[in-house]
Parts: structure tokens; C-alpha cells; sequence
């Protein structure tokens, strides 16, 4: 996205805009948006935790986003636009300040190649030196970008993104409203061999890979094929950069999974849940509903649905936090003990 000319919005319609109430002055105007600690006169902000309060203190922005109980909070910046989720209105302010990406054009970009029997849509974009496969559909306005390759059978959905250099693989499923960052992989086979003969024997993978819509998938991330059945991403799922999902997969609704996430193979990730960064999910195993992984956990064993595990083996939170604690006080009881052991020259 890049910036848009600076036209001024006064703080007013701001606080219109996101359904605030303005404290200070509301004829002030702000021409763009920047963090507390890089803003600068002519610029909006946003606090929307207490632990920021020391960068607010010092902000120079002409205007802060605050929610109602920090609506008070001593800083420089005196006019303040009072919101209950500053987060969700900078959604809706951003686009005033900044260019959305936008299709270059409708139709093939001449260097293009689309090969016998692929359908696309009138007003999607497909540019330079991207391939689109035999039998391949890609939906109404969507976005095909430089160096993609869609294999023969693929089906793309309307609205979706492919930002450059993605690759699906033939019989890969992509839904609507989806984007997918650069170096995305979708259908690649999964990590499959047999010990035979005295050498590992490759398991043809013959499943493939569904994307259900409005998923959002991070640079450089992988998704396996099925090995005979599908590997699923569930709608509305959002993966980061350099996620891994094995062979089989199938992860439900709505769930987050921070970068470096790596799933094996015929794992049950379930509706709503949250993987922290660099989280390895062992095979076979199930994590339930709306329950949280933390950062680097290695699960090994299903986890209960609604529950926040971490560590390795991942456990229940507390449990690794009384386990981190105790770790904390091994020094002090060495050194008891080694007084201990001194007062007791022949034990």
C-alpha cells in the first residue's frame, strides 16, 4: 500500500468516523498515521493498552485514539479521540490515509501463458509471466500475480489474491476472498516413505488441498496434499509467514497461527484455535477448540479444547509457569544445600 496525498481530516470527523467523542481540539487535522513513538505534528495515533502510557507520555502526534479508561492518561498530546476499540477504528481510518492495492488491469497480461481449456473470469487479473493450467478456473475479479503458477485443475475464487510467485499445485481448491503472500505453495506432496529394501520408498500422494474462503496465508508458508484424502485450511483461518501444514491436515474455522508454526501430517486442528509463534504439532493428534498454544511449545499429546497449553511437552500454562519458577530458585537451593552439606563434613 502507499500513501495518498495528504488531505487533511480534522479530528472531528475522526471522532465521526469511528464513533468516538472528541477531548481537546476537534478542529485539529491529521494527514496521516504513525505509532506513538514515530509520530509527528500532523499525525494520528493510537493507545489502546496502559504499557504503552510511558511512549504516549512523549508522543508528538496531534491526535491519540484512547479508549475510555485511558482517556486521562497524562501526555503530551492533549487532543484525544475517546473509542472503545482503537484497534478496530484504525480498520476504519486507514483507507482514508492510504492506498489499498488495486488490480493493474482486467484480462492477460500478453506474456502471460494460459493453456488449453483454463477459464477466466472477464475482470480478473492475470500478470506477467504467470502460468495458468489446463482446466484451471479462476473466479470473478480475481488477482493473479507476476510469476505465479496455477496448476491444471485449480480452482481459484472470486476476489481471491495471489501476490507473486505462488504456486498451486494441480487440484488445489482456493476460496474466495483469500490472499496468499508471496512464495505461498499450496499441494506440494506430503512427507511420506516406507522402509523398503533397504531404502525409503516414496508414498505417491494422490489427495489434494482445499482452501475455504477469506484465509489468508503468510510469504514463504506450505500446505501439504492429502496423501488420499484432502488437506483442509478452514474459512477464515489466517496463517503467517513460513507456517507448515503436513499431509492430511485439516484445521477448522477462524484459527490464528503465528510464524514458524509447524503441523504434521493428519493432525486436527479445531475451530477457533490460536498457535503461537514456532509451535511444532506432532501427527496424529487433535487440538481442541479455542484453545491456545504458546510460543515454541512442542504438543505431543491432544489438548482439550478451550485450554491454554506451552512448554515442551506442552501442558497446561500454570504448570509450566511453577515448573519456570522452580528452575528459578534451583541457585538458592544449591547454595543451602552446599551450607547445608558443609555443616555435615561426613555426610
Amino acid at each position: 500500500m502507499s500513501s495518498r496525498p495528504p488531505t487533511p481530516i480534522r479530528l472531528a470527523d475522526v471522532a465521526r468516523a469511528v464513533g468516538g467523542a472528541v477531548v481537546g481540539d476537534g478542529e485539529a487535522t491529521v494527514a496521516g498515521i504513525a505509532s506513538l513513538d514515530r509520530a509527528a505534528p500532523g499525525d494520528l495515533s493510537f493507545l489502546a493498552s496502559p504499557k504503552y502510557a510511558a511512549l504516549f507520555a512523549g508522543t508528538r502526534a496531534t491526535g491519540v485514539l484512547v479508549t475510555p479508561e485511558l482517556a486521562d492518561a497524562p501526555g503530551a498530546c492533549a487532543n484525544r479521540v475517546v473509542v472503545a476499540r482503537p484497534h478496530e477504528a484504525m480498520l476504519a481510518l486507514l483507507p482514508r490515509f492510504y492506498r489499498m492495492p488495486a488490480k493493474p488491469f482486467e484480462g492477460v497480461h500478453p506474456s502471460a501463458v494460459v493453456e488449453p481449456g483454463a477459464v477466466i473470469a472477464p475482470d480478473a487479473c492475470v500478470e506477467a509471466l504467470a502460468v495458468i493450467g489446463a482446466g484451471a478456473a479462476i473466479g470473478a475479479g480475481a488477482w493473479i500475480g507476476p510469476h505465479c503458477v496455477v496448476g491444471e485443475g485449480v480452482t481459484v475464487g472470486s476476489g481471491t489474491r495471489l501476490v507473486s510467485h505462488v504456486t498451486l499445485y494441480p487440484g488445489a481448491a482456493v476460496g474466495d476472498r483469500c490472499l496468499l503472500h508471496a512464495g505461498v505453495r499450496i499441494g506440494s506432496d506430503g512427507f511420506g516413505f516406507v522402509f523398503q529394501d533397504g531404502q525409503h520408498r516414496k508414498i505417491p500422494h494422490v489427495g489434494r488441498c482445499v482452501v475455504g474462503d477469506d484465509v489468508e496465508i503468510g510469504a514463504n508458508s506450505t500446505v501439504d496434499r492429502g496423501s488420499i484424502d484432502a488437506t483442509e485450511i478452514g474459512a477464515g483461518t489466517k496463517l503467517d509467514n513460513l507456517v507448515h501444514i503436513g499431509h492430511n491436515v485439516r484445521v477448522g474455522r477462524l484459527c490464528l497461527m503465528a510464524a514458524g508454526t509447524m503441523i504434521a501430517g493428519s493432525a486436527r486442528i479445531e475451530d477457533g484455535v490460536t498457535l503461537a509463534g514456532q509451535v511444532g504439532v506432532s501427527g496424529h493428534l487433535t487440538i481442541g477448540a479455542k484453545a491456545v498454544v504458546t510460543a515454541q511449545a512442542g504438543v505431543i499429546n491432544d489438548v482439550p479444547a478451550g485450554q491454554v497449553y506451552g512448554g515442551f511437552p506442552a501442558r497446561p500454562q500454570k504448570q509450566v509457569m511453577r515448573g519456570y519458577a522452580a528452575v528459578a530458585r534451583l541457585p538458592e537451593l544449591l547454595r543451602r544445600i552446599e551450607q547445608l552439606l558443609k555443616r555435615e563434613p561426613d555426610a
